[in-house]
This record gives structure tokens, sequence and C-alpha cells, in this order.
């Protein structure tokens, strides 16, 4: 068992790839730094995805955000890249990522970032939008 940080985000198969269902994943420990001051940034990331063909595998996405520790980067910049790691790696029909981060000098940002594959429409309507 590894107990090391990684940027590795593995991926399992689909196991029902014909339906469109929505997986959740509440990521609440998320912590980066602030690139100007060096401070810790504390955030809470919600990740929505619909997957196609893979779906990330939970460890491997919590050894991932772990890895984020010692970066320092702006909110805007890391929700981003997070979102975009996440659809190189399971290539998903849809995914929305939510970074509410702590409160810092009075203000609470809340950064959200959304993917979708060219041309997919839900198949369920309740499947997304997440709410």
């Amino acid at each position: 068992m590894t107990t090391q940080p990684s940027r590795a985000l593995e991926t399992f198969d689909n196991p029902s790839p014909a339906r469109d269902y929505r997986i959740n994943i509440r990521l609440p420990e998320f912590t980066c730094l602030c690139p100007l001051t060096g401070q810790p940034d504390f955030a809470h990331l919600t990740l929505d995805y619909v997957p196609d063909r893979h779906c990330l595998e939970l460890k491997a996405l919590k050894l991932y955000i772990w890895s984020w520790r010692d970066e320092g980067a702006f909110h805007e910049a890391i929700t981003n890249r997070i979102l975009d790691d996440v659809v190189a790696a399971c290539a998903p029909r849809a995914a929305r990522l939510t970074a509410a981060f702590n409160v810092r000098g009075g203000t609470y940002p809340t950064i959200v970032a959304e993917h979708r594959l060219a041309g997919w429409c839900p198949a369920d309507a309740s499947a997304w939008p997440p709410p």
C-alpha cells in the first residue's frame, strides 16, 4: 500500500457503459499553497461526472488530490488543471468540478469548471447537470 501522494489517476472499466449515470465524489480535505504568500489554502472539492468507458479509481484520486498539498497555484488554475487531468484520465461524457475554498481575506471563492463531450446529450435528464 502506497502512502505517498501521486499524480497518477487510475481508472477501471465502467460496469454500465450503455447507461448515463452520475458519479458524485466529495473531497473535503483539499489543500494547496497560495502562490503569493505560501500560506495553505483549504477547499472542499466536489467532482460530478458521467462516465463513458472508464471510471476513476478512488484511492488513486485520493492520492492525486493529496499531491497538490505543496503546490502553489491560484484557485482558478488549480481547479481547471484538476478537471483537465480527470478528463484526460477517464474521458467522461461530462464532468464538473466545484472547488469551494475556505475564507481568506474575507472572501469565500468558489470555482466551477465543466467539460462535456462534443455532441453528448444525457439520455436521462436527471443525470446531468448535477444539482
